[in-house]
């Protein structure tokens, strides 16, 4: 039992890790508190849906499914359209309220301003798609037995394998790319930056980029593995905030780490409490967080 809540952890800590990044990043550099961040699992979700319905409507399922998995390449494909999309929804909204708030607003104002995109955005998706949940595949899966009787589904592994790669990525974009490079002179100290002669404003749409696209494939991962609900995002906004924060905004491997140890918290939490109360349990982390250490583990005093 507790092996099996431990894996059920590390599973459901990697979907929350990947768009704990962005808005980990976005508290960094951007320097607020961006509550529409979850509302872009939601739409890349949703996007993922869209384009797997034109995908399939030219054609067949390519083949079928991929191996053990529920899904095809169409759903592949539809996940990487989606980054795109939601990508470009984030830099929209970029320019048209967070980038014109930047220029005189103060913190307190941004972070309202995207509360009051993320209640926007939620209820656009209930409007265009319904309230009802809905499911990329009917497609039954039958658990795998991992050593210690762990059961697992062969999605929930493929999500594991995907998170994985996509931080080695990033990790390679930060260290080896003049634009991860920048990101990272602009998230030390952006004035200092510009005078060096780094686009800032380049490095911000960056950072929008790279928050959306992972936010996108965090969505699609979390409607694979579970099902799509225009509360989607809503339902991951504390965890993904326990997870920056624990990690220390702007580290990538602190959101993973934050990430993980939020699943881990919440699945094994069961064990002691009623399932009811397993929300409450990044809102705990959070304030024991901000107590003891508020940089997070790996934040930099400033």
């Amino acid at each position: 039992m507790l092996l099996q809540h431990i894996a059920d952890g590390i599973l459901s800590g990697a979907v929350v890790a990947l768009g704990a990044i962005g808005l980990s990043f976005t508290m960094k550099i951007l320097r607020f508190a961006n509550f529409s961040h979850s509302e872009l699992l939601t739409w890349g979700a949703y996007f993922a849906l869209v384009f797997l319905g034109f995908a399939t409507a030219f054609g067949d399922s390519a083949g079928g499914n991929i191996g053990p998995f529920s899904f095809g390449w169409p759903l592949l494909l539809a996940m990487l359209l989606s980054a795109v999309a939601t990508s470009v929804l984030a830099l929209v909204l970029h320019a048209l309220v967070f980038e014109r708030l930047g220029r005189g607003a103060g913190h307190m104002t941004m972070v309202f301003a995207s509360f009051g995109i993320a209640l926007l955005l939620r209820h656009l998706v209930v409007l265009i798609w319904g309230p009802n949940p809905i499911y990329y595949s009917n497609e039954l899966q039958f658990a795998m037995l991992l050593p210690g009787n762990i059961r697992v589904m062969p999605d929930q592994v493929f999500l594991l394998g995907l998170t994985i790669v996509l931080v080695i990525g990033l990790h390679l974009f930060m260290t080896r790319s003049r634009a991860g490079i920048a990101m990272r002179g602009v998230s030390e100290n952006p004035d200092l930056a510009r005078i060096s002669g780094v686009n800032v404003d380049n490095v911000v749409r960056w950072v929008w980029v790279i928050g959306a696209s992972m936010a996108a494939i965090s969505g699609v991962l979390y409607g694979l593995t579970v099902q799509l609900r225009p509360e989607l995002g809503f339902g991951l906004i504390l965890p993904l905030f326990a997870a920056a924060i624990l990690g220390g905004a702007g580290s990538l491997y602190g959101a993973v780490i934050g990430g993980l140890v939020v699943g881990l918290s919440e699945n094994l939490s069961v064990m002691f409490i009623p399932t009811s109360y397993k929300p409450a349990v990044p809102f705990l982390l959070i304030l024991i967080i901000l107590y003891f250490r508020p940089n997070g583990l790996f934040g930099e005093r400033q």
